[in-house]
């Protein structure tokens, strides 16, 4: 099948799939398909079959992909895949959307690296709004001209941000503010960072991630707290 042969197949379950999205599971290794001489795309029904348990393991277990690969990985050697979650460490509030988010861009940051225009594939944005977002600091290329997994993270999320009107220059606050948090984390582990002991600077790295985890739960629940006060006050006036 081609890959919009897949689209149209997928798409009946999937309604949100696109094009952009397969090629970027491809780009993470969860799918393989054979390329004609001509460079075309041509999928097997295993490789839809695949597709189509990856993309319900994201729509109904909210599994970031790199379980999602173990899972797919015990299939292949006839195991049995890991449990899956219950109904209840599946329901996602405020919070445990910011852990699902920072853990996603984590699983895509770990190898992947675009240029520019598959960027804008993966994010479904166009030049313009890239340049845009560029001017604003919000994505930036690597020392390579490329782009990496945490930048496309940021660029979907901007993108999304987008479609409820708030625009880059909207969004400055929010880079002011991480690049504070940033700074306040570095604090913490620079000190580690330039320790002699191996083991020490690798302490460092899992205290910073432990950190900017903290960091977005106490982002997330000031921002649900401050809305909830908000519609409050609204509904006594």
């Amino acid at each position: 099948m081609s890959i919009g042969a897949v689209l149209a197949f997928l798409r009946d379950d999937f309604p949100e799939v696109t094009i952009s999205k397969i090629r970027f599971l491809e780009a993470e290794g969860l799918v393989e398909p054979q390329r004609t001489p001509s460079g075309y795309r041509k999928f097997s029904p295993s490789d839809v079959e695949r597709l189509a348990y990856v993309l319900r393991m994201q729509r109904d277990h909210y599994l970031p992909l790199r379980v999602i690969r173990e899972h797919l990985d015990a299939i292949e050697r006839g195991e049995a895949p890991p449990a899956l979650p219950s109904a209840a460490e599946t329901r996602r509030g405020p919070l445990e959307e910011a852990d699902r988010e920072l853990v996603a861009s984590a699983d895509a940051s770990s190898g992947v690296r675009l240029g520019r225009a598959e960027l804008l594939a993966a994010a479904e944005a166009g030049e313009r709004e890239l340049a845009e977002w560029e001017s604003y600091g919000l994505v930036a290329p690597g020392p390579d001209g490329g782009y990496d997994g945490e930048a496309l993270q940021v660029a979907r999320l901007v993108a999304e941000l987008g479609r409820y009107g708030l625009e880059p220059r909207h969004l400055r606050a929010m880079k002011a503010a991480a690049d504070r948090e940033i700074a306040l984390v570095e604090q913490v582990v620079a000190p580690l960072r330039r320790h002699r002991n191996p083991q020490t600077r690798a302490h460092a790295e899992a205290t910073a991630r432990e950190l900017a985890m903290l960091s977005v739960r106490l982002h997330a629940a000031m921002v649900q707290a401050g809305l909830r006060t908000c519609g409050q006050g609204l509904s006594r006036a």
